[in-house]
């Protein structure tokens, strides 16, 4: 069975000097969340942008990857935390998503779990919709 997701987004006057708000997602799990262009280039101020957004989807995204495939390999991960940073260069877009995972796994090597964690950045189903972004890594550790 297909999902979709919603957003809803207000946007008023031009790029530089305008604002936006993230009104509300279909869930109800968050907004309104405000939005400038500074937000998204300079200092965030308390607000987000687009790519913090794509940041914590790709983090969560993953982390339910490697999850799936730790269990499906009999090893569930005790925990696992994930970070995901997001480089946006004005002009160009995203260039890269840097993952971060530090697993707790008790009976599992440094080496298995790197490779299950490549494997999960690789299949991610947000890693594959960031196919056009140059640069995905992901540095994995166990505790």
């Amino acid at each position: 069975m297909a999902a979709e997701r919603t957003a809803h987004v207000t946007w008023s006057g031009s790029l530089m000097e305008g604002s936006g708000t993230i009104d509300r997602v279909g869930s109800g799990a968050f907004g309104p969340l405000d939005v400038t262009w500074a937000s998204r280039t300079e200092e965030s101020n308390g607000q987000t942008s687009p790519d913090e957004l794509v940041a914590a989807a790709h983090a969560a995204c993953f982390s339910m990857a490697l999850s799936h495939a730790l269990a499906q390999a009999g090893t569930p991960p005790e925990r696992l935390e994930t970070t995901a940073t997001v480089t946006f260069v004005p002009g160009t877009g995203i260039t890269k998503s840097a993952l971060t995972v530090r697993g707790s796994m008790p009976g599992m090597d440094a080496d298995a779990f790197r490779v299950a964690a490549e494997s999960a950045k690789e299949n991610c189903p947000v890693s594959k919709a960031l196919a056009g972004v140059p640069e995905i890594t992901v540095d994995a550790t166990l505790s």
